[in-house]
């Protein structure tokens, strides 16, 4: 699913990664743990594609087969919509959109036609629970609401990757929990990879593996 081999990253004269080497199998739920400061975000936004690691001979990053480093922003940005998802702490829903709406868009930039795509978002949104809120807009909705819809939007191209930077960060005790074993549900029932930054010790102990970041390596 995912190979990454010597990845770095320097901001300035600040060595933020140094020289991460990663395998992801298709279908593993990884926690990626450590200080603030470790490289965990970087690492992850390197992995997603929405950075860039800092050149190097020996640099690779491969997502299903897709050498995708090597991909121009046009291109990368095509890869990026139908194969990943994304999850953040805060929901990023857009606030004059509906549920249905904020759902529904990630597949309207993929070109897909709307009846599909109303219906595919309608299927997520009631697996998640969210029936009765197809209308409802961001500031209708509880923090754990906003959350399964952001988690809904991440999964209505069907991505088989799915990032997530401390989802749980922004939710109460008990939708952080729901949260943490929605992710197990969504693996089992639709065979996503997940790949997690969290502080949250209770997440990262469930996942299928749990790696720990030190001074911008894994160790």
């Amino acid at each position: 699913m995912i190979e990454a081999k010597n990845i770095h990253k320097y901001y300035g004269d600040l060595h933020v990664l140094k020289g991460v080497n990663l395998e992801i199998k298709n279908g593993e739920i990884i926690s990626i743990v450590g200080a603030s400061g470790a490289g965990k975000t970087t690492l992850l936004q390197i992995l997603s594609t929405l950075d860039k690691a800092s050149i190097n001979s020996d640099f690779q990053l491969k997502i299903n087969e897709q050498i995708v480093h090597n991909l121009n922003d046009k291109a990368l940005a095509k890869f990026r919509n139908e194969n990943i998802g994304f999850i953040f702490q805060f929901h990023q829903l857009l606030p004059e959109f509906t549920a249905l709406e904020n759902v529904c868009l990630p597949a309207f930039i993929k070109g897909t036609k709307k009846p599909e795509v109303e219906k595919r978002a309608k299927e997520l949104l009631d697996f998640l629970g969210l029936s009765h809120r197809y209308n409802h807009k961001p500031n209708a909705l509880s923090g754990g609401e906003q959350q399964r819809v952001a988690v809904a939007r991440a999964l209505i191209n069907n991505p088989d990757l799915i990032f997530a930077d401390e989802p749980s960060g922004n939710l109460d005790s008990e939708s952080a929990e729901n949260l943490h074993n929605l992710f197990f549900k969504l693996r089992d029932e639709f065979g996503q990879t997940f790949v997690i930054v969290t502080h949250n010790s209770e997440l990262a102990d469930m996942a299928d593996r749990k790696l720990t970041m030190v001074d911008g390596k894994i160790i």
